[in-house]
């Protein structure tokens, strides 16, 4: 009777995040959207060409708030965003426009593995438009501008050990109203121009190295 009561918890459980996202609007959709799980998003390792052993992948339904720019973190959130997805597509669960007036914040927490004791912890983004902010435990760890290059930083000084950690993300994206790159991305889009992309985009994960480790790979190969 135990077991079964644990097993409808469990796919009560699941029902129940599921819920809470579907893609939005009415856009045209492949296959592969069909096959998207707010619980399993994106789950392959997004670096193939240096791989590591060790890592916990972040993606899945994180707390999202759009707010005028310049305010201080919310204390409520507006709801959740399927993460990797920009805001503005139908697979983020929200396809809402963010726009330079306004800042994005997202917010989620995360557990530290018990095997990576004594081990520096690194908080990756693959990629996130345009300028970023990133809180852990309410202490900006660093920021990046770019919307299209993958960052990283060393968050172990502010990990607390036997707690869940709390990971939050700042973004401001002016789209056409800014300098910053953008391609064919507009408020207004039309013909060849294509709706703006706010956001994490990219997949977000940790994992835990030495002190010591290889940051990069370049290849002086001549053929």
């Amino acid at each position: 009777m135990k077991r079964k009561s644990i097993l409808f918890l469990a796919l009560l459980s699941m029902f129940a995040v599921n819920a809470q996202w579907k893609p939005q609007g009415d856009k045209i959709k492949t296959k592969w959207a069909e096959q998207v799980d707010p619980k399993k998003t994106l789950p392959e390792y997004p670096r193939p060409i240096m791989e590591r052993g060790q890592w916990k992948n972040l993606n899945g339904l994180w707390n999202y708030s759009i707010q005028e720019f310049g305010k201080a973190a919310p204390s409520k959130y507006d709801g959740q965003i399927l993460v990797p997805f920009a805001t503005e597509s139908s697979l983020s669960g929200v396809m809402k426009e963010v726009g330079a007036k306004n800042e994005l914040w997202y917010e989620t927490q995360f557990s530290i593995e018990s095997g990576w004791n004594g081990k520096n912890i690194l908080l990756h983004f693959g990629a996130v438009d345009w300028k970023t902010e990133v809180f852990v435990n309410d202490v900006k760890v660093g920021s990046h501008t770019g919307g299209y290059t993958p960052f990283s930083f060393d968050i172990t000084p502010f990990i607390q050990k036997g707690k869940n950690q709390k990971l939050v993300v700042k973004v401001w994206d002016p789209s056409n109203d800014g300098p910053q790159p953008r391609g064919k991305q507009v408020k207004n889009p039309e013909g060849i121009w294509y709706t703006p992309v706010t956001g994490i985009w990219q997949t977000v994960w940790i994992e835990p190295v030495n002190a010591k480790n290889i940051a990069s790979i370049k290849n002086n190969a001549k053929y």
